[in-house]
């Protein structure tokens, strides 16, 4: 994966910029030396890896806006870190870029319970977000198997879901409002506690942008009520077709329940092993389907699913009958990332989303690819939204492995366009999906998507080289047509 040549004048310039940093961020919030570097080197994609050339870990807005502005003025990269749980290498640091790492900012601004609504920092947890409300009776809906360790700044930027955001959304249907800093170093607010913001969209765009427009310094986002009651359904099938035709099924009966997910036999085994969670072993398939609100309206949706899942030759089904079972039933899946870690040196976690009812014929064919490649592969989904996360399993000490764990991935990623799909689901583009986008996109499409990056970013200078398969320069965007030579308009002035 080539990363854009870094720029040895400015890496020449590495003490003078430190320096200059120092004076912006004092005590320890600069980091020069190479071993304490590497701790930075890459994100959750650690396939990629790169120290930058520095990091700055700013602890006020003063301090975020101050860097920005130096780095606009000498033209230095910048790549924005919170967490660094992205999957997708959107935190992969450059050697000739300044690492912007917003762990510092870990704070709960406010907790409103009449607005429904919290204040948080972009450092804070996910999950800490419904810690810090749940003794009130509420949570926070976004829920991504990383929630204990994913910050709220990074669930905006790659615009983040999880396993109940079928029915409840993703971040960008629960965020309310934001406070970022622009690569000049202006602070802006756009929402707040109120229900829609004014005007335009920006939270729209900005969310989910990967670090390419501004600085995230503060997330307003919703909260809900706990549901009176939430049950779930454990069933097993004897193929993943069955499967995902009962996936199909449950929606088209117009059911949505909080969450729907779903495992094949690699991951269902890996993650028994790992959690014990009492999950079948004789089964290819299980689908975890869970249903809350008021109690009646709960055993009646859980007596029609029963039915439907019958209907698609259902193996066994299990309903949970105490909330302790619920959470067993979770903890398998939430714990199936690292529990596939434990039977393979390596994997390469998969993001694309396809239409619900190509589900049955796309895992069919991600069990061709995995013939083809030579490489084992762990379904783990979710199956409601058509959220696919195949996990390819490789040894990177292998030559060859990783090249043909990359060769696999983006063959399922074009599976995903081909049948109506699009490229990502949650983990972004960052630099993994980067040179695929023009399998989705055509020319004019990508150079609309940058000319609104000029909008923010006039000189490129935030989160080079993620994205964008080929990266224009603002200008040459803004080219005129020439026709037989001549200029349209020429008396007008050119820049």
């Amino acid at each position: 994966m080539e990363m854009p040549a870094p720029d040895q004048t400015v890496i020449a310039r590495r003490d003078e910029i430190a320096a200059a940093l120092r004076r912006i961020v004092p005590g320890e919030g600069v980091i020069l030396s190479e071993p304490e570097r590497r701790a930075y080197e890459s994100d959750g994609l650690t396939a990629y890896h790169q120290p930058p050339l520095i990091v700055v870990l700013p602890s006020t807005v003063a301090e975020v806006a101050a860097v920005l502005r130096y780095c606009k003025e000498e033209g230095i990269k910048v790549v924005p870190r919170g967490a660094g749980t992205s999957l997708s290498g959107g935190a992969l640091p450059l050697a000739d870029g300044v690492l912007l790492g917003m762990a510092k900012f870990n704070r709960t601004l406010d907790i409103d319970y009449d607005n429904r609504c919290v204040v948080a920092q972009p450092g804070v947890t996910n999950l800490g977000i419904t810690h810090a409300v749940e003794g009130a009776g509420f949570y926070y809906a976004p829920d991504p198997s990383s929630q204990i360790a994913c910050s709220i700044g990074g669930n905006v930027a790659e615009n983040s879901g999880g396993v109940h955001c079928l029915k409840y959304g993703l971040t960008t249907n629960n965020l309310l409002g934001l406070e970022m800093v622009l690569i000049d170093g202006e602070i802006v607010r756009l929402g707040g506690k109120h229900f829609d913001a004014e005007g335009y969209d920006l939270m729209g765009i900005l969310t989910g942008s990967e670090g390419l427009l501004g600085v995230v310094t503060e997330v307003t986002v919703r909260i809900l009520k706990k549901p009176p009651t939430a049950r779930a359904l454990l069933i097993g099938f004897n193929s993943v077709e069955d499967g995902g035709n009962c996936v199909a099924a449950i929606i088209a009966a117009g059911i949505i329940p909080g969450g729907m997910e779903m495992m094949d036999r690699p991951a269902i085994h890996a993650a028994e092993d790992f959690v014990h969670a009492g999950y079948p072993r004789d089964v290819e398939a299980l689908l975890i389907v869970e249903l809350d609100g008021p109690e009646a309206e709960v055993d009646h949706l859980i007596a029609k699913v029963d039915a439907i899942a019958g209907e698609n030759r259902a193996k066994s089904v299990r309903i949970s009958q105490n909330e302790t079972e619920r959470l067993a039933f979770w903890a398998g899946r939430k714990a199936a990332f690292p529990a596939v870690g434990r039977i393979s040196p390596d994997y390469y976690c998969m993001d694309g989303t396809i239409p619900r009812a190509r589900l049955a014929e796309v895992l069919t064919r991600i069990s061709e690819l995995s013939s083809e490649h030579g490489l084992r592969v762990a379904n783990v989904f979710h199956a409601g939204d058509g959220n696919l996360h195949p996990l390819i399993l490789y040894d990177a000490n292998q030559p060859g492995e990783i090249e043909r764990a990359e060769a696999f991935g983006a063959d399922i990623l074009r599976l995903c366009v081909k049948v109506g799909g699009v490229l990502t689901g949650e983990h972004g583009v960052g630099v993994e999906k980067r040179d695929l986008m023009g399998t989705m996109f055509d020319e004019a499409d990508l150079a609309q998507q940058q000319r609104l990056k000029c909008a923010f970013d006039p000189d490129g200078l935030l989160n080079p080289g993620k994205v964008f398969p080929q990266l224009h320069r603002c200008a040459e965007l803004g080219r005129l047509h020439v026709h037989r030579g001549r200029l349209p308009h020429p008396d007008l002035p050119r820049f």
